[in-house]
């Protein structure tokens, strides 16, 4: 449990001004520092009233009303800080929302540092560290599948299933430890085969986690899209279609886009990030040049590859295009479409290619057939299965580490390893899956990760 004597306050609806304001009062004083600026409509006092309901009245500070408002009460350890909480509903001015702030703080509360809210929520035992980072993942989502996976975690699914590893873990590392104890007996508590099914199951689990990472951070982030190809091929163009504004200059020029150009867009769902780069070719523009390498960076980085080609193209000029691009593709990681763009100007495309299209990128019906495409290649059945998606880095290299302690568990075993240097290893990959729920993580650690919250949460 978290100890503390300081009640905090802060707004927690975005700044500005709207309709509605609500400011949250948390910690051991909350209700009775409510009470001195509150005058009930009823003349009850909030610190008489039952946890979870509703008062209307008027907030007065120094002898004067601020606003009527609507106080939220809930006591503690029901709450969502396991602490007594009040929560304001008032009107959205940002006088009002100042005035009260400063009536609260003068009666003896400190304004709240970001984050604080939910890390108390978390020193409290209301969540663990994971579920504290879907909060802000939940607040900051921008599509349908970002919202679901964050509401998902949140609600402790990837929590649960780190737990039940930890555990078994657990129980074979108190045996593995008790063997020592009895080292001159020669006795082995710990079933060697049985841990061993037990880390291939972990083992694969964690793969599946870890893999999970790349469609995960592109929910949370966008789906990386690089539109490359070499020059007028209409990668401006399309990349105008797809958001329907002029994003990109177009022109008949060779060479015209000279850095990468980039823009988002919600499909069925799901943020797609489309990056318009420079044309590929051969040029002597040190500028461009630039352009172009930049463009090769941005093949490697994206979770699909449209490569863009003129449908008049030769088949030798194609076929150049294609190579320079899947050097720098990996076909377990990518998605390559080829597109053969004018189709209003050949019905036929230069050479067959699988996962190609014809089109033309100023065909409403093309474009809208191209956006299908792409969801196509999202795996959304995760996500609509419910399966567990890691969507945070620090996670990822949380379960990168765990994967190599249980490699390491599984050659000490395999090698005959002492029990000792053994339990070391199994106590890596428990620690690992620790980290990410919070159960060892350091506090300069999660001071950093709060500290990336918005205030009032």
């Amino acid at each position: 449990m978290l100890i503390t004597d300081e009640t905090i306050c802060a707004v927690s609806t975005a700044p500005g001004m709207g309709a509605i304001a609500l400011i949250r009062l948390a910690g051991p004083r909350a209700i009775a520092i409510a009470d001195e600026v509150y005058v009930s409509a009823h003349g009850r006092r909030l610190s008489d009233s039952k946890a979870n309901t509703l008062h209307y009245g008027t907030l007065r500070h120094n002898g004067y009303d601020i606003d009527e408002v609507v106080m939220g009460v809930y006591r503690g350890p029901h709450s969502f800080t396991g602490e007594d909480i009040v929560e304001i509903s008032c009107h959205g001015s940002t006088v009002i929302q100042q005035d009260i702030l400063e009536a609260l703080v003068e009666h003896g509360a400190r304004m709240a540092r970001p984050g604080e809210f939910t890390q108390r929520a978390f020193a409290n035992g209301k969540m663990d560290l994971s579920q504290a980072e879907a909060v802000a993942d939940l607040i900051s989502s921008q599509s349908e599948a970002a919202r679901k996976v964050a509401l998902r975690q949140m609600k402790g699914g990837f929590s649960i299933e780190l737990k039940a590893l930890r555990d078994k873990l657990l129980q074979f590392a108190s045996l593995i430890e008790l063997e020592l104890d009895f080292s001159e007996e020669d006795v082995e508590f710990a079933d060697r085969s049985e841990l061993i099914n037990l880390l291939l199951t972990i083992e694969k689990e964690v793969d599946r986690l870890r893999n999970s990472f790349r469609l995960g951070n592109a929910i949370k982030n966008g789906m990386p899209v690089a539109i490359v190809g070499p020059t007028n091929a209409g990668k401006s163009t399309l990349l105008n279609a797809l958001l329907n504004e002029q994003r990109a200059i177009v022109s008949d020029i060779h060479g015209t886009t000279r850095d990468t150009i980039e823009d988002t867009l919600n499909i069925g769902g799901m943020v797609f990030r489309f990056i318009d780069t420079a044309g590929i070719r051969h040029t002597s523009d040190t500028i461009e040049a630039m352009g172009i390498d930049r463009t090769f960076a941005m093949i490697e980085q994206a979770s699909i590859v449209l490569l863009l080609l003129d449908a008049t193209s030769t088949a030798e000029a194609v076929d150049a295009a294609r190579r320079a691009v899947l050097k720098r593709t990996d076909p377990d990681a990518q998605t390559l479409i080829t597109i053969f763009n004018k189709s209003d100007l050949t019905a036929v495309p230069p050479v067959e290619i699988e996962n190609s299209v014809l089109m033309s990128a100023q065909n409403p019906d093309d474009i809208e057939k191209l956006k299908r495409r792409l969801l196509d290649c999202v795996d959304y059945k995760a996500v609509e299965a419910e399966e567990t998606i890691v969507t945070n880095t620090r996670h990822y290299e949380a379960l990168l580490k765990a994967g190599n302690a249980i490699t390491n568990v599984m050659n000490g075993l395999t090698t005959g390893l002492s029990g000792e240097l053994v339990s070391l290893d199994l106590h890596e990959v428990i620690d690992s899956l620790s980290d990410i729920t919070g159960e060892i993580t350091g506090q300069a650690v999660l001071n950093n990760i709060f500290s990336r919250f918005c205030i009032g949460k």
